[in-house]
């Protein structure tokens, strides 16, 4: 049975996002990707011992397999994005600039410009509850180029848009930032995380889509 390893990664001090907050947060992360083989173990061990008398057992551990999951993998995207540090994206330009940024010109087209995205962005971050918003990106979308989608995912799992790459993800639940700030003050963690960043990785994402 394949194990699912923990991944590390190359985050440098952050303005905004305390070390200690970060080594909260990756020792959760850590939790996830030990659940998720817990699951598939015991699962695994159930099935061998009988799978008809523990089928509703089973039943549930899958269904409690994409919460772990979900929160080991979106907890990837998260960590990634802060390696090798803050890195804006090149100006937004409509013309042939090879230098401009693919990501700023698809959301600037959806929502007018690149600062109403990121005010969009912001907006659904404050949503009330605990999830995540995502900047996904649809290649089947309406217009030939394909269409952004800022969404909240409540939890790790609810409200995922089925296949489709994800570009950017904030986590919103509270473990994200209680170290650093008071649930009063979430909208200062966004500021935090979107100028902490490397949209160099957003950019890499958007153009494997």
């Amino acid at each position: 049975m394949h194990i699912y390893q923990e991944q590390k990664f190359n985050i440098p001090a952050l303005a905004g996002i305390s070390p200690e907050q970060l080594e909260i947060h990756l020792g959760l992360y850590a939790g996830y990707v030990k659940h998720v083989n817990l699951l598939r173990e015991k699962i695994h061990d159930l099935q061998k011992t009988d799978t008809e008398k523990y089928a509703y057992a089973i039943a549930e551990l899958r269904r409690r397999f994409s919460f772990e999951f979900n929160g080991m993998r979106m907890h990837e995207y998260y960590f990634e994005q802060f390696e090798s540090g803050s890195t804006p994206l090149p100006s937004t330009s409509f013309g042939t600039d090879a230098t401009s940024s693919s990501v700023k010109k698809s959301v600037s087209e959806k929502y007018g410009s690149w600062e109403k995205f990121i005010e969009h962005f912001k907006e659904v971050g404050m949503s009330r509850g605990i999830g995540w918003t995502v900047l996904y990106f649809d290649p089947k979308g309406n217009s030939s180029t394909g269409e952004p989608h800022t969404l909240w995912v409540g939890d790790h799992e609810l409200g995922v848009l089925a296949g489709l790459p994800i570009v950017v993800a904030l986590d919103m639940w509270e473990h994200a930032y209680m170290i650093d700030y008071k649930p009063a003050e979430k909208s200062k963690y966004i500021d935090a995380f979107l100028a902490s960043i490397n949209w160099k990785i957003a950019e890499s994402r958007f153009a494997a889509a």
